[in-house]
């Protein structure tokens, strides 16, 4: 007797589809870390992207963690997400966004690597 074939899942739409690929995008914008001004990551330098961050860490009633904490991973997300579709000089400034919102809390920066 042969066995019994389990059904095929309904197929699912290009649209359904296309919006499952954009999960940072959901991410980014849903959020639990913090509430992002618009178009932060679009900024022209790092210590516009890091002064954006900074307002909206300390504005934020969403985050769960300390402002720093929560502006750092909210960046350290965009570049790992978008990172590999960035051309090298934003990637770059998108990293050294880092150094800033470091210098902007009272932190001192990390040290680089020779």
């Amino acid at each position: 007797m042969a066995a019994a074939r389990r059904p095929r899942p309904p197929r699912r739409s290009a649209k359904s589809r296309n919006k499952d690929r954009k999960w940072s995008a959901r991410v980014t914008r849903t959020s639990d870390a913090l509430d992002l001004e618009s178009g932060v990551f679009n900024k022209p330098n790092a210590r516009a992207i890091a002064a954006s961050l900074k307002r909206s860490a300390e504005r934020s009633r969403r985050r769960k963690s300390a402002p720093l904490r929560s502006a750092m991973s909210m960046l350290t997300f965009y570049i790992n997400r978008a990172g590999k579709n960035l051309p090298a000089r934003r990637l770059r400034m998108l990293r050294n966004a880092k150094d800033e919102l470091r210098k902007l809390f009272g932190k001192a920066p990390k040290k680089k690597a020779a």
